[in-house]
């Protein structure tokens, strides 16, 4: 028998290691994502009432989905109507686990992937298919899209609920999809796997520059998705991410403050992750089928092979951009090529191409386009408009040691002024 204060501790440990993961299973299982979602909620109290007396199960996920599927029952016999629903959802339930039970073993093995597979349905739109899937299966809050898309929160939250309204009035099975339904899938999982990875390798908000459960999360899932589908566009992103990842622990000083890729002490770099990483690049790059993620990784292996800041290929990163443009044109691939020019042919070659991707005004809301357009102009002498840039860029940063970088920023340029 444990104290309640341990137990609670215990059940919120496991809730936000394992939550997703009983969600994933629930909504395989049942098919719906409200019913999943508040079964779920209702079996970790449970357990909170429970696991003081009968003690932590061993396998407490299976404890929790058991518990959440005795749940659901209880829940669907308490609706109303009860003699017409009944039978459709008994119906319905049937119908899906006896699909999902035929292949469960055969294809995708997890739980997690199964469901972003699921979620990834040809019938629903591309522009819902990965919010939805993010929020819904990877656990992202609405905010947290929403600045990986830069669109208002709003408007992402429109989007899942149309999500969701699709799959129910569609009534788009939750079966998991066979090896031979993956392909035409891939593209939107792996966006949701880089996103995942995104967040927690550079976390929109809070008090921590990176959440590593997340970022560990995506490399899993690519891994697994790799033995899958060893396609170039898997190998692609699992190589970026392992070379982002490499970068980890040179990112922070010991006061978790940002340091910059060109201010890192390279010597911190997991040459391991790094090695991996350009194996499979190497590996994609052999079958001449080149996508988006195997550009970018390209870009951060020149950036590994670099002994120094000083030593980069910054020619060949602008190449790779110039590519990455026109095979995935966006505002942050500009923003990004627009800094990388600057490197190679002068600060005011950059800087001109930033203030032309601001007059368009798809990034004015983008902390970091003003945070570089602050730094192009402290290089260039131009003190008061670098302090305005780096204001903006303060006003639009969410994350507190973006913020503190920030604060920095503008008070060492005052104290110079």
């Amino acid at each position: 028998m444990m104290s309640s204060q341990m137990n609670a501790d215990a059940v919120d440990q496991i809730y936000r290691n394992e939550s997703r993961q009983v969600f994933a299973t629930l909504v395989r299982l049942l098919g719906d994502f409200d019913l999943a979602e508040e079964v779920m909620h209702e079996a970790f109290a449970a357990a909170i009432q429970k696991w003081p007396e009968q003690g932590i199960p061993a396998n407490p996920v299976a404890w929790l989905v058991s518990t959440g599927r005795f749940k659901a029952v209880d829940n669907i016999r308490r609706r109303r109507r009860l003699s017409e629903l009944q039978p459709e959802l008994a119906r319905r339930v049937s119908e899906i686990e006896a699909a999902n039970d035929s292949i469960a073993e055969q294809d995708i093995k997890d739980d997690r992937l199964r469901l972003i597979f699921t979620c990834c349905h040809p019938a629903i739109d591309p522009q819902v298919q990965v919010p939805l899937t993010l929020r819904e299966v990877c656990g992202l809050t609405t905010e947290e899209i929403a600045r990986a898309f830069l669109v208002p929160p709003s408007t992402l939250a429109q989007r899942i609920v149309r999500g969701k309204s699709k799959i129910r009035n569609a009534k788009i099975p939750f079966a998991i999809p066979s090896l031979s339904d993956l392909p035409e899938r891939l593209d939107s999982v792996l966006s949701v796997i880089y996103l995942v990875f995104n967040e927690g390798y550079s976390a929109s908000s809070g008090e921590s520059l990176t959440r590593v459960d997340l970022s560990d999360e995506a490399i899993r899932l690519a891994r697994l998705l790799m033995d899958l589908l060893p396609q170039p566009e898997v190998a692609g992103l699992l190589a970026l991410m392992l070379l982002h990842e490499s970068r980890r622990t040179a990112r922070t000083d010991s006061l978790g403050d940002i340091v910059l890729l060109e201010d890192q002490d390279r010597s911190l770099w997991d040459q391991t992750l790094i090695g991996e990483g350009k194996d499979l690049i190497e590996r994609s790059l052999r079958t001449r089928r080149i996508g988006v993620y195997t550009i970018q990784a390209a870009i951060s292996a020149v950036h590994a092979d670099a002994r120094s800041a000083s030593e980069t290929d910054w020619a060949q990163i602008v190449a790779l951009y110039d590519v990455l443009s026109s095979a995935a044109p966006s505002p942050i691939v500009e923003l990004n090529r627009a800094v990388a020019v600057a490197m190679r042919d002068g600060v005011e070659v950059g800087l001109a191409i930033i203030d032309e991707l601001m007059q368009r005004g798809q990034i004015n809301d983008y902390y970091l386009a003003h945070s570089a357009r602050g730094e192009l102009l402290r290089r260039l002498g131009r003190t008061d408009e670098a302090l305005q840039a780096f204001k903006r860029a303060l006003n639009l940063a969410k994350l507190q040691p973006e913020q503190r970088f920030l604060r920095k920023k503008i008070d060492a340029l005052r104290a110079n002024s």
